[in-house]
């Protein structure tokens, strides 16, 4: 039952308004077929199926709002949790950020593209192949290796008794493995997420891991300071995914690298270099996304950043009301736009730099300035004279996403890449940034 087709979500969703005796009700359901393989020294260490359905139920009287969930879905179970969330709401405190529920959009909700009919019907043998292919390729080239492949189908509803519905079904597969040799010197990660699990080629990943794993053994130390840094698409995501929170409120309010000093936000400032394009668009082929949010607002192709200049903020029901401006919802998706160099042409043009992998242990320093510190891993170099000469020891870095991006020399074609700490996917570019600052060596690998 955790796979309901939109017809089937609606009834459920009807039927448990029914039992509503509050001033508004809203439902949220949802579901998830999951399926993982993990594995741990070359060899599978736990694989599983999971399948959940789960009902929220919001229950409104005046401002006052109390919520309920349940997995239970005879009818006694769902009369019980519509009553449960309605004696919250008696209990709750009045909420001063109230703002009445929206009823059914003019135009219907777009369908989203963010299914795949292949990757709903990936089955465990097909996560046995691809894992199998991923481990043939370390056991081959002598490493150890541990990986995580999840697969899941999933699909999101929302109903309330001022008459929105709202439906949307989706598809993804991540895989991740890290290589090492055996005596832990060297180390490479890599790591793919898409909607289509006909895109996710575990055998290419996993010999880029491999490569690393081997290239990085026998490191250097070289001098820390201000170089200019080669950022691969896993690093510059696990950098750049800090600044993705272009929210209003928390520029108005002074917490917010869009914060403009004396008060206001940065909208409409020219903020980052010429070559920053920053967009949310729930069509992207490569990477689609919903196509309403959570408050029951639509959701289209709307520009972050632009040339360098702040386009947009986002705008909550209840801020945008008090600012008398319109609403503009959170980003479900979010893509930075490249441009025509390769990996190979920035390193041909580096007289002197660093190129990264990864980044990781990335923790926030400064809200307002959004300077972040961590560690390069997993493989980093030294370059000169246009040539990678030989793996150095990792760095610690204290640098702000945003002053990277007034740094920007040179950008490729963007590629999908996941975040291990949100998991999350973006569609970010590989980067060429001068200036990038490495405060001390670490002994990481």
């Amino acid at each position: 039952m955790s796979l309901l087709s939109k017809e089937e979500a609606q009834a459920l969703l009807k039927k448990v308004l029914s039992y509503s005796k509050a001033d508004e009700c809203e439902v949220g359901l949802n579901g998830r077929d999951v399926g993982n393989i993990r594995t741990a020294l070359n060899q599978v260490s736990t694989a599983g199926q999971v399948s959940t359905l789960s009902l929220a139920v919001s229950s409104t009287f005046g401002t006052k709002t109390g919520t309920s969930t349940t997995d239970e879905f005879d009818d006694a179970a769902i009369e019980r949790c519509v009553k449960r969330s309605e004696e919250l709401a008696q209990l709750a405190p009045p909420n001063r950020e109230h703002v009445p529920m929206l009823g059914p959009p003019a135009e219907p909700f777009k369908e989203s593209i963010e299914f795949n009919k292949d990757t709903a019907a990936a089955n465990p043998d097909t996560l046995a192949d691809l894992m199998g292919t991923s481990l043939k390729v370390t056991k081959d080239a002598n490493l150890v290796a541990a990986g995580f492949l999840e697969n899941m189908v999933g699909f999101n509803a929302v109903m309330n008794s001022k008459g929105l519905f709202a439906y949307n079904k989706s598809t993804n597969v991540v895989f991740s493995v890290t290589a090492r040799n055996h005596d832990g010197t060297g180390s490479g990660y890599a790591a793919r997420g898409f909607t289509d699990i006909k895109k996710l080629d575990t055998l290419s990943a996993t010999k880029y891991a491999s490569m690393k794993a081997n290239s990085s053994v026998g490191t250097r130390a070289i001098e820390p300071g201000k170089y200019t840094v080669i950022l691969e698409p896993v690093a510059a995501t696990y950098m750049l995914e800090n600044m993705f929170r272009f929210d209003a409120r928390m520029a108005e309010e002074g917490r917010s690298f869009l914060s403009k000093k004396g008060g206001g936000t940065r909208l409409g400032d020219k903020l980052l270099d010429d070559k920053v394009t920053i967009y949310s668009d729930p069509f992207n082929p490569d990477l689609p996304g919903a196509t309403w949010d959570r408050e029951g607002l639509p959701l289209e192709k709307t520009y972050w950043i632009q040339n360098g200049v702040v386009k947009n903020l986002s705008y909550s029901r209840y801020w945008a009301d008090k600012k008398g401006v319109k609403p503009v919802p959170n980003p479900s998706n979010i893509i930075m736009e490249g441009g025509d160099q390769s990996l190979e042409d920035m390193i041909k043009s580096t007289e002197r730099g660093v190129l990264v992998s990864r980044l990781w242990y990335i923790r926030n320093v400064d809200q307002q300035s959004l300077l972040l510190t961590g560690l390069t891993r997993d493989g980093t170099y030294y370059i000169e004279d246009g040539k990678i000469k030989f793996p150095i020891k990792n760095f610690r870095f204290n640098e702000s996403p945003v002053i990277m991006l007034n740094n920007v020399e040179a950008l490729c074609k963007p590629e999908r890449s996941i975040s291990v700490e949100s998991y999350r996917s973006y569609m970010i570019p590989p980067m060429k940034i001068r200036d990038f600052t490495f405060s001390s060596l670490s002994d990481a690998v």
